[in-house]
């Protein structure tokens, strides 16, 4: 994705052999069929161990029915981002925003990395492929649904709107094009935790509410990175994304004011007795890599290792809350 809804480092894509389309062997048309699901990033996809980790904190066990239902959301989920990254591949070849950002003068994110630009898929292929875990994504939550031990009503509106919404980012109403990037990015996340949490418990405890808004920041955090990289083709596009719309200054202090947000989440959570009161101490090696991510990033102008070290501060985030979790369980 231009804006990467799924960004950073993954298996490597199939190479094209030269006078080779891929999808004349099978293996080849298989290999880049699954290229688009982006299976290497897996940090979207982290959610359902943080809410896994919260059900002891709401004294609910893991039963069979909360299992299955758990099994059929995260596949839900690999499905619908796999959808929304194909169509975004799509429109960025169609805008040649992908050959601008990952072509020859890119040699830190290679052409190959993307299969249209780089002849390893075709358009229509693309598209059925979209189309294909689009339809699967739809089931997977459906049988979620069916399996979940409590059926909330905010839970199945969000979930039924985040099947709707996440294949937009670049296709249909193309959210993305219309000033939502960074918004879109963040509420994902948020949305990829607290609907299982309420399928699983019946309810939206505050400590799962703080958790899923700092798990939504995870992946803005480092998307941003990538937006302040690929600045002058969205802007040829049409994406106004904020790196586009505000100058070199602005950008950095935008980005700068979300560590912010971030840190006054985690220090204000305990004032409202929704955390614990050592709840900020553990994120103190989380903030530490924030710290350098910047500096890195924004200061030294290392903007793609920034992007790196953000997609390992999200990672780390994913720790510290499964570790907090388990802690908060064991000391109730």
């Amino acid at each position: 994705m231009t804006g990467d809804l799924n960004t950073g480092t993954a298996a490597k894509p199939p190479p094209r052999e030269a006078g080779v389309h891929p999808g004349r062997r099978p293996g080849a048309r298989l290999s880049a069929y699954l290229w688009p699901a982006r299976l290497g990033m897996v940090d979207y996809y982290l959610s359902v161990a943080v809410v896994l980790s919260l059900l002891p904190t709401a004294r609910q066990g893991l039963d069979g029915a909360s299992l299955l239902t758990s099994a059929a959301f995260l596949l839900g989920e690999v499905c619908l981002v796999a959808a929304a990254v194909a169509f975004d591949d799509v429109t960025g070849h169609r805008d040649e925003s992908d050959a601008a950002n990952h072509g020859p003068d890119a040699a830190a994110r290679a052409l190959a990395g993307k299969t249209l630009p780089a002849g390893t898929l075709t358009e229509t292929a693309a598209i059925r492929f979209a189309g294909c875990a689009l339809v699967a994504g739809a089931l997977c939550w459906a049988a979620a649904l069916f399996w979940a031990p409590h059926r909330p009503l905010w839970a199945v509106l969000a979930l039924v709107a985040t099947a709707v919404v996440v294949p937009q980012y670049s296709w249909g109403l193309r959210l993305s094009h219309r000033g939502f990037q960074e918004v879109f990015l963040a509420v994902v996340g948020w949305a990829f935790v607290l609907p299982l949490f309420g399928l699983l418990t019946g309810k939206a405890g505050g400590l799962a509410a703080v958790e899923a808004f700092l798990f939504g920041l995870g992946p803005l955090l480092f998307g941003v990175y990538s937006n302040t990289h690929d600045a002058e083709a969205d802007r040829a596009a049409g994406r106004p994304t904020a790196a586009c719309l505000l100058s070199p200054r602005g950008n950095r202090l935008f980005i700068g004011a979300l560590s912010v947000v971030e840190t006054t989440v985690i220090v204000t959570a305990p004032l409202l007795d929704l955390a614990p009161w050592w709840f900020p101490l553990a994120f103190v090696p989380l903030k530490a890599t924030r710290a350098r991510q910047f500096t890195v990033g924004m200061v030294r102008g290392d903007i793609l290792r920034g992007r790196l070290l953000g997609i390992r501060a999200h990672r780390l985030l994913v720790v510290t809350l499964v570790a907090v979790n388990l802690l908060v369980a064991g000391s109730a």
